[in-house]
């Protein structure tokens, strides 16, 4: 520790309940103290960071610097600027910063997470790895497609060329070949259905969307189940295709349901389909004052955590027998509807969220 460097005896202890990272800097830029968010925030302890410099800490900490010494200067009461501070080796911060002297203690910077931006990196990397995804699932149905054809056609033939006392015997065997080659087809035709079907666009209204998925899933789980609705009824019409949007909800509110099959066996079972509007919302880099916030919500075993990241990757299922293709249909839905569809998740509780814009 430097010498004469304050310390949490120095009566600074109580800004470790501070939510919000802070700093404690010199007149040189040496740093001399830093709370327990801080710490969390940069990844360090105090007795590392007070053995550091401003311009060490940060790779671009010319700003940061700058700020401070125009706080020392007494140009401004405090000083507050987004920054997006780099690290060697580790993802780079961004953060809302204030920075004002504070006498004795030298300059005082506070460092808060800037959750939009991300929030932001966070969709356009989700939709980048959307497009690479759809790119790879389509020109691997197209590569699966052309033999799959045919494999059922020659198995067809040899059928045909079968002796006949054999015939009852071996008929099984081609027949295994055609009904896998048609299983897989089927499965390739899913894979390629978002890129062929048309966008039909006209007004929906998104309650009735959720009333028709409503009915179909308490046909199929008509006991032990109970579907909650929490609607905003101000919510107005939008343009959308309706058939994707129900599609979209019932593919989420399927697996849900099948996830909840332990709790339908002992009744207490429930879905919640929940609507609000949100205001002031950026959605794949477009700001809109008004969206629909759509949450699909289920008190199940929560998603595995080894599949938590990969949901809406193609071919990715918690369930056994599942396709994997529910959720990446959805999402291909929701963003030709130019909104993004999230997921929160955790023993008891798995939360959908479909944000769309609304006009």
């Amino acid at each position: 520790m430097i010498a004469g460097a304050p310390t949490r005896a120095d009566g600074l202890a109580g800004l470790d309940l501070l939510a919000s990272a802070v700093l404690l800097v010199d007149a040189s830029g040496a740093i001399t103290f830093a709370n327990a968010a801080c710490e969390n925030l940069l990844e360090s302890s105090l007795r590392a960071l007070q053995r550091q410099q401003l311009h060490t800490l940060f790779l671009n900490a010319e700003e940061l610097i700058k700020l401070c010494q125009q706080a020392l200067a007494h140009k401004y009461a405090d000083l507050r600027q987004d920054l997006t501070l780099e690290r060697s080796g580790r993802e780079p911060l961004h953060v809302h910063s204030i920075v004002s002297e504070a006498g004795e203690w030298g300059i005082v910077i506070e460092l808060r997470e800037n959750v939009q931006q991300l929030k932001l990196d966070r969709e356009e990397r989700i939709l980048d790895q959307s497009q690479v995804n759809k790119e790879l699932v389509r020109n691997l149905a197209h590569e699966i497609k052309n033999p799959l054809g045919g494999i059922r056609g020659a198995a067809q033939l040899l059928e045909l060329e079968l002796p006949a006392r054999h015939l009852t015997q071996l008929r099984e065997y081609t027949q295994v070949i055609i009904k896998e080659a048609d299983r897989l087809q089927t499965l390739v035709d899913r894979l390629l259905a978002p890129h062929r079907r048309p966008h039909i666009v006209g007004d929906v209204n998104i309650h009735e969307v959720l009333e028709r998925v409503r009915s179909l899933i308490l046909a199929e789980f008509p006991t032990g189940l109970t579907i909650r609705r929490d609607y905003d009824a101000s919510i107005p019409e939008f343009r959308g295709d309706k058939e994707q949007l129900i599609q979209t909800v019932l593919n989420i509110a399927h697996n849900a349901a099948q996830a909840l099959s332990e709790r339908i066996e002992a009744g207490d079972a429930q879905l919640v389909f929940k609507t609000r509007v949100a205001r002031q919302v950026t959605l794949a880099k477009v700001r809109y004052g008004l969206a629909l916030d759509l949450h699909i919500i289920d008190n199940g075993p929560g998603i595995p955590p080894q599949i938590r990241d990969r949901i809406f990757y193609p071919l990715v299922s918690g369930r056994e027998g599942g396709s994997g293709l529910g959720l990446t249909l959805a999402q291909t839905f929701v963003q030709q509807h130019m909104g993004v569809i999230e997921c929160e998740s955790r023993p008891g509780f798995t939360d959908f969220r479909i944000l769309l814009p609304l006009p």
